[in-house]
């Protein structure tokens, strides 16, 4: 509430979007009451709902993607590429709170990014350096209403189990304060590794019709260490597959060794093969259960043009490869092509882009953005 009255006091030109997660009784009420403090300010609303029939497992994480997706949704939709959230210095300390407990890395506890780019939309957290504290006694000072979360309350959650916590390490002189510039620390150190994991693949890497190829040993010698070889790994997985997460510490580390061998590897959605080159490759059976129309983006990355037709769909190719003449041609591994969009009229094969059956079609893997921009952006 306190980002809604600060951005309009600014000029911000704003659309206000409320998420109805469906979670608690009263929540339809309080997206109605944000939707007035809205129209007071003469600001657009409107309200997202999460349709679910019931949540098992992390609830919080699940409501916190649902939330997002939904937002990230609403947001190409409406042409809107910004989206501010209002996470403050005290959030931010929390977060690396609880990545401390869970053992994470680098990345972990650099916390929550000031800003990211995801789908075309960027999320701006521009009150980071702002404590929970002062935007209440701001609402307070303008006399401006607000509602708090129940949840927030809730021992439940690690969440309000770390804020527990924080005022416990306050004699310690551990507070939001000392958290949150220990993480703006990290992440100047993260990106100097980012900035170097990027040199090292304009040296020794290319995209390839949706894979990432990355020819050893010359990038190996232009990683310049295991870190920025970590890294990048890291990144191709998330790139090719759109994972939110990276895999766990032990998986890569499996994966690794087993390139070292030689071996193939899936981890994460995608299909890791090394021969002369290292390539990361999106894995057949986390796309073959994918369907959609044929002007829309398919597996959140793979953009169609050609005809489109409302008796079109666009699936994964499979085993349909051998029906591709040329596929050999296109000087694609098999298994790449496997996993690439074909566009079907029911059970007919019209055509396969990347495997060389194009029939007036064309197929690139952009709706991420390039490689390159994707190890800064995150």
């Amino acid at each position: 509430m306190a980002a809604l009255h600060l951005l309009a006091d600014a000029g911000w030109n704003l659309h206000v979007v409320t998420v109805d997660h469906r979670l608690r009784d009263g929540s339809a009420a309080e997206a109605g009451f944000v939707g007035r403090i809205a129209d007071d300010l003469g600001l657009p609303h409107s309200v997202l709902t999460w349709d679910h029939d019931g949540v098992q497992g992390n609830l919080q994480d699940q409501a916190r993607r649902a939330r997002y997706g939904l937002i990230r949704d609403w947001a190409a939709s409406q042409g809107i590429r910004h989206v501010v959230l209002g996470h403050t210095m005290d959030d931010q300390a929390e977060t690396v709170l609880m990545r401390i407990a869970r053992g994470a890395g680098l990345d972990g506890l650099c916390g929550m990014a000031s800003q990211r780019e995801d789908a075309g939309v960027t999320w701006l957290r521009p009150f980071l350096t702002a404590r929970r504290e002062d935007l209440r006694a701001y609402l307070a000072a303008r006399s401006a209403e607000w509602i708090d979360d129940p949840s927030n309350e809730d021992t439940r959650f690690d969440r309000v189990k770390a804020r527990q916590a924080m005022a416990a390490l306050a004699p310690l002189g551990i507070d939001a304060e000392r958290l949150s510039a220990m993480s703006a620390r990290l992440q100047d150190v993260r990106s100097d590794l980012d900035l170097r994991a990027r040199e090292a693949f304009l040296a020794a890497g290319e995209e390839d019709r949706g894979d990432l190829v990355l020819h050893f040993p010359d990038f190996r010698k232009a990683a310049g260490g295991p870190e920025v070889l970590r890294r990048t790994f890291v990144a191709a997985l998330r790139w090719v597959s759109g994972a939110e997460y990276p895999p766990r510490a032990e998986a890569l580390s499996d994966l690794i060794g087993a390139l070292r061998s030689g071996e193939t590897r899936t981890l994460s959605g995608c299909v890791v093969t090394a021969e002369r080159s290292v390539r990361f490759s999106r894995e057949f059976n986390a796309v073959k259960d994918l369907h959609g129309a044929t002007d829309l983006p398919w597996d959140g990355r793979w953009v169609l043009e050609g005809p489109h037709a409302p008796d079109l769909d666009v699936r994964a190719l499979g085993d349909a490869v051998k029906d591709c003449a040329d596929w050999r041609e296109t000087g694609m591994p098999r298994t790449s092509l496997l996993a690439s969009p074909a566009v079907w009229r029911g059970d007919a094969l019209i055509a396969a882009p990347v495997a060389g059956l194009t029939n007036g079609w064309r197929a690139s893997a952009t709706r991420r953005g390039s490689f390159t921009e994707f190890l800064l952006s995150r």
